[in-house]
């Protein structure tokens, strides 16, 4: 047993047919990441007070707003990238789930060290903490290789 780390960036495209779970869960936080994204740019507060409860009526409160259009844009991209992946070039589905993973962590550390004032957490530090957590697994799932599994192309199915 050990972990096939060429899943990460194979080396030749391994294009497969259908959707596997762990597939299935990019789908879906990539769905949910574009949602959030759109609404980060196009809501007229950029969710901040809508959302997050920042206090956005207050000197300086327009930077607030704009910020929050710049990560949405930010986002997006991100987005975009997995839909790419998942469409496409579905043998970078791991190396997805990695970059989820320290996107997560690196929000964690920012929430950590800068922390957002507001009466309730906003929804986006509990998606944090959960998104870590099923990343995690997924990522270990993913590049986890039994040895008397074969491999096809480099790239044995789990």
């Amino acid at each position: 047993m050990g972990f096939a780390w060429n899943r990460l960036l194979p080396t030749e495209q391994h294009a497969r047919r259908g959707l596997n779970w762990r597939d299935g869960l990019l789908v879906a936080v990539a769905g949910i990441s574009t949602m959030r994204s759109l609404i980060h740019l196009l809501a007229p507060d950029g969710g901040a007070m809508s959302i997050a409860g920042i206090n956005v009526d207050l000197a300086g409160g327009g930077n607030v707003i704009a910020i929050f259009a710049q990560w949405g844009a930010s986002q997006l991209v991100l987005a975009l990238i997995y839909w790419v992946v998942i469409v496409r070039y579905r043998a970078l589905v791991s190396l997805m789930w990695i970059i989820i993973l320290v996107e997560q962590l690196l929000r964690a550390l920012a929430g950590h060290l800068k922390p957002i004032v507001t009466d309730a957490p906003p929804p986006g530090e509990y998606w944090t903490y959960i998104l870590m957590a099923v990343s995690s697994l997924v990522l270990a799932f993913s590049l986890w290789v039994r040895d008397d599994k074969p491999m096809e192309d480099g790239i044995a199915e789990a």
